[in-house]
């Protein structure tokens, strides 16, 4: 699935996590608005979640992620894995345009209506249009200098806000507590 609407970039280093995305709202080729915000704390503030995609779809895809982490007393991998279950094999949310990335201090997950769960290798993860240029720019500022996860998200949100189209410099930046 292509989403072409925005950048979410979730960092994790020196124990702490973060997650920023841009506010930028496309219809088309016109620019719709330029502050939204696409990420969201769940669970007291312990887990952040942001989304790509179409606005309402990434927004009951967030509540029904919450709803998971209640029932499953927190655990981020269970309740993504249930998510993905259901909106895999339920027919209207099979029609859901948005993806998800969902991160607490030990973990980040991308979650997809394809079934997919995916843990990257390096704590760096990225959706979006902007999400291939954030990522790069996390991973090399990651790897090579001293910055902290605030100051990586920051910069390489910055970078995609210069490269792609769909994406602005006006952002929302949270920490995992």
């Amino acid at each position: 699935m292509e989403i072409r609407s925005t950048t979410i970039l979730v960092v994790r280093k020196s124990g702490k996590t973060i997650i920023g995305g841009d506010g930028q709202v496309t219809l088309g080729s016109s620019i719709i608005k330029h502050s939204a915000n696409k990420i969201r704390k769940l669970n007291e503030g312990k887990v952040v979640v942001g989304f790509a995609g179409s606005a309402a779809d990434g927004l009951s895809l967030m509540e029904r992620l919450e709803e998971k982490l209640n029932k499953h007393r927190g655990n981020l991998l269970r309740a993504a894995v249930e998510l993905a279950k259901d909106w895999r094999m339920d027919k209207y949310l099979r029609r859901l345009e948005a993806i998800l990335v969902a991160a607490n201090r030990e973990s980040m997950f991308l979650i997809s209506g394809n079934g997919d769960v995916i843990e990257p290798d390096e704590p760096v993860l990225a959706i979006g249009s902007g999400g291939d240029y954030a990522r790069s720019a996390a991973l090399a500022l990651y790897r090579n200098t001293d910055m902290d996860a605030r100051k990586i998200v920051e910069e390489s949100l910055k970078i995609a806000g210069e490269i792609c189209v769909y994406t602005n410099t006006k952002f929302v930046i949270e920490e995992v507590v």
